[in-house]
């Protein structure tokens, strides 16, 4: 628009223009002010459960002057140890070999060198077992079959997916009571959800019980719990 005339209608165009300007500026920015109203919150959900399934890892270590008596008599020995599995009803497919190893012995001292002494072999399985009252007679039958490695016991949750839809519902409505409770102190109102989004679940062990015997002669083990969790983080709108 020229500008060419009176200063006093120069100075009215320029006042005209200006007002244009922070109308369109506002115009611009309120909506985005408006979106900026929000309120985030996380939530967690948590479900407890007993464990119907259990792994343990159990092994024979032996060793000898020569690596091939070491094998031998490992060999054996783990025989013992698959025939003991298999008389407790434990599926082939549920026993997996996770370590084998065949490693020199030394002795030092006297500032001598090395000096081998013989070999050692080490042979591992993990065992999974679908009925979790059947562990302490299956390490006592491990051990007994000739076993004289222990390297863990981990109890899970064959189908944890139903419990996992619980603690996620659980979530929500933990951060959904949290919203509520942060927005009435600061006076507003939740308004639509404007997004969502998981942190990620999990199943983890949770504590362990009291001891069940489960047999005369059974290695008295605790099941315990596992304790299902998701965490989730809304936002939403307020006004």
């Amino acid at each position: 628009m020229p500008l060419d005339g009176p200063p006093i209608l120069k100075e009215n165009l320029m006042k005209n223009s200006l007002l244009l300007g922070l109308a369109l500026a506002v115009a611009l920015v309120a909506p985005a002010l408006a979106a900026d109203r929000t309120i985030a919150m996380t939530g967690h959900g948590e479900v407890r459960a007993a464990p119907d399934m259990v792994s343990v890892t159990a092994g024979v270590t032996t060793s000898a002057a020569t690596a091939a008596a070491a094998l031998a008599t490992n060999t054996a020995r783990m025989k013992s140890v698959f025939a003991s599995l298999e008389k407790l009803g434990v599926a082939e497919k549920n026993i997996q070999t996770v370590n084998f190893s065949v490693s020199p012995q030394y002795a030092t001292g006297n500032n001598e060198p090395p000096r081998l002494t013989g070999y050692q072999v080490n042979n591992e399985v993990s065992v999974r077992l679908d009925d979790v009252t059947k562990l302490g007679g299956a390490l006592d039958a491990l051990v007994s079959a000739g076993a004289n490695q222990m390297n863990g016991i981990s109890f899970d949750i064959r189908e944890p997916a139903p419990l996992l839809e619980k603690a996620r519902t659980g979530a929500v409505a933990d951060a959904q009571l949290r919203a509520q409770t942060y927005a009435k102190a600061a006076g507003v109102t939740l308004g639509a959800i404007q997004s969502i989004s998981e942190g990620g679940g999990e199943v983890r062990p949770l504590r362990m019980a009291a001891p069940m015997v489960f047999a005369a002669k059974a290695v008295p083990v605790a099941a315990g719990e596992q304790s299902v969790t998701a965490d989730v983080s809304i936002v939403w709108e307020i006004r």
